[in-house]
């Protein structure tokens, strides 16, 4: 028997047998085509629209956080700059298959040097070009294999497209080399419920048809497993089954301290899931997908649509809208379309809408006609309106007396800087609330990229550092009378948000999906033995570390 370590997503526990993901195709000859150069052009292009197509068409199914991937993929496929480089090679008499695989992986290098979320974007252009290949060749695209009986899926990490269309009734868990736990595929696996652990560098070795314990609670793979061992987490997995078809209940600790649970939603059309999950309101509505499939900005009157169905879903819940949250990984052409050599740190967030403060303006304007029209229809929410990016009081001061100009009655600010962590008490004389979003906070308090693959490592927000800022937050919070809310992928980690809540969060927002474990281990703890676990994990010296003195900390 021997133990590999990785990152586990949710508590979910699976066993069976290892399945391989095929190998890439290999590449192309350099040999001179025996076609035309127009031949060749026509055969590419009907290839790299027919997978464009199968890439919409695979989002459309999905639908959710998988649909924005598989979307943006689709449109990486038909990139007027690709096509450019593709024509090139092809004028120099190369194949179709040839001028893909070089253009592409010309363009992957780039994207590579250039870092952050663009360099991370590489590995979904190589499977981009793999499928237009396979296109050409007349082959099924390599992707998750079909041994014909349910499966532990083994990959180095998975292209959105296999992942937001797995079959769950055959994958039973899924391992990857790489990534991390705000990864593509962790994020999508969170979202489907599937058991995965990620960056587990040593299932390099797993060999097809070995039998395997797959735990994420523990982020360990067990190889070689005693028929003990396996019983033990099929018990644990009925048992975890069992308590997610229990009654749905507020969430709340073991002394009855109340711990609202919100859903993170993308767009209206998840509400109606999520309030069936137990959802008590909204901790985070994000308004990009207004923005991002436009190459102008949406008119008050298309956003008001969307808000008033938002708010007509819940009411009497709260429910938090982020207005929009552009820059970095999401450019707009309208609004900051500069290169930036890092945009990660560059004009995003607050910072981006203050610059066209004319689209934050008419967005806080659709806000406040959709929360004044579904009120007078007698089903209002409660709307609360937060900013993104916000790094100094001044910001603060900035949008709070803005939002207040066009009858926003609860704004509040995202806490993703280490800088309005360390001045929350400041930063919470002016805001109404503040929203922690770790995902953030964590890459920018460690200085590692959060979709990027090379620092998994350090992407943690079980790291000492970003839980003492958290705690700054919530005594913050607690100081000045006002709610502390998580909205982050942390939130989603059973044990962590016992730890948060223990820091001072009043509120969890998280994927719906994730709320019945999280509901599940908060009625395990009263509110000292959350602060008890959370000083445990306070008093590490690195995330592992944390993470095991919480777990000891909470066994105790």
């Amino acid at each position: 028997m021997a133990e590999l370590r990785g990152v586990g997503i949710g508590l979910g526990v699976a066993q069976g047998p290892v399945a391989r993901m095929a190998e890439p195709l290999p590449a192309p000859s350099d040999a001179p085509s025996e076609r035309t150069a127009d031949d060749e052009t026509t055969r590419v292009r009907e290839a790299v629209s027919a997978v464009a197509r199968e890439l919409e068409q695979r989002g459309a199914l999905a639908g959710g956080a998988a649909q924005d991937v598989l979307e943006a993929q689709a449109m990486m496929a038909e990139d007027p700059s690709l096509e450019t480089e593709i024509d090139a090679r092809l004028a120099q008499g190369k194949t179709a298959e040839w001028a893909v695989h070089d253009a592409f992986a010309s363009f992957r290098d780039t994207l590579t040097a250039m870092g952050g979320y663009l360099g991370e974007r590489a590995a979904d252009l190589d499977d981009v070009a793999q499928r237009v290949i396979a296109r050409l060749r007349g082959v099924p695209a390599p992707g998750v294999p079909d041994p014909g009986h349910p499966f532990i899926l083994v990959a180095k990490d998975l292209a959105p497209a296999d992942t937001a269309l797995l079959d769950l009734d055959k994958v039973l868990a899924l391992i990857t080399t790489e990534g991390g736990p705000t990864s593509h595929t962790a994020i999508l696996a969170r979202e489907k419920s599937i058991v995965a652990l990620v960056g587990v560098v040593d299932a390099k070795g797993l060999r097809d048809g070995e039998t395997v314990i797959v735990d994420a609670a523990s982020g360990v793979v067990t190889t070689e497993p005693t028929a003990e061992e396996l019983e033990r987490a099929q018990t644990r997995a009925q048992a975890r089954a069992s308590a997610a078809s229990a009654p749905i209940t507020d969430g709340a600790l073991a002394d009855g301290t109340d711990v609202p649970l919100l859903a993170n939603l993308g767009n209206p059309d998840g509400a109606a899931d999520a309030v069936a999950l137990g959802a008590q309101g909204v901790g985070l509505f994000r308004t990009e997908f207004l923005f991002l499939s436009s190459s102008q900005a949406p008119t008050i009157e298309q956003q008001r649509v969307s808000y008033e169905k938002l708010l007509g879903a819940f009411p009497g819940k709260k429910v938090v809208v982020r207005v929009l949250d552009a820059g970095a990984d999401k450019p707009l052409p309208f609004l900051n379309d500069a290169h930036e050599e890092n945009p990660a740190l560059g004009l995003r967030g607050l910072r981006a809408l203050r610059a066209s403060e004319d689209i934050l303006r008419e967005q806080l304007t659709a806000l406040a006609e959709a929360d004044a029209a579904t009120r007078a229809n007698g089903g209002g929410a409660d709307l609360w309106v937060m900013a993104p990016m916000v790094s100094t009081v001044e910001e603060t001061a900035y949008f709070v007396a803005l939002a207040r100009d066009y009858g926003i009655k609860t704004a509040g600010v995202m806490v993703e800087v280490p800088s309005s962590a360390l001045l929350a008490d400041r930063v919470l004389k002016h805001a109404d609330f503040a929203s922690i979003g770790t995902n953030d906070l964590t890459q920018y308090t460690l200085a590692a990229d959060r979709l990027l693959g090379s620092v998994a490592s350090f992407q943690d927000p079980w790291h000492p550092a970003v839980l003492r800022l958290v705690r700054e937050v919530g005594a913050a919070g607690q100081a000045h009378g006002k709610p502390v809310g998580i909205c982050g992928e942390a939130a989603a980690d059973p044990l962590l948000a016992v730890v948060l809540v223990g820091l001072g969060a009043t509120s969890l927002s998280m994927a719906p999906t994730a709320l019945a474990d999280v509901r599940a281990s908060l009625l395990e703890y009263s509110l000292d033995d959350a602060r008890r676990i959370a000083e445990a994990a306070l008093a590490a010296d690195d995330a592992t570390s944390a993470r095991d003195a919480a777990r000891a900390a909470a066994a105790r």
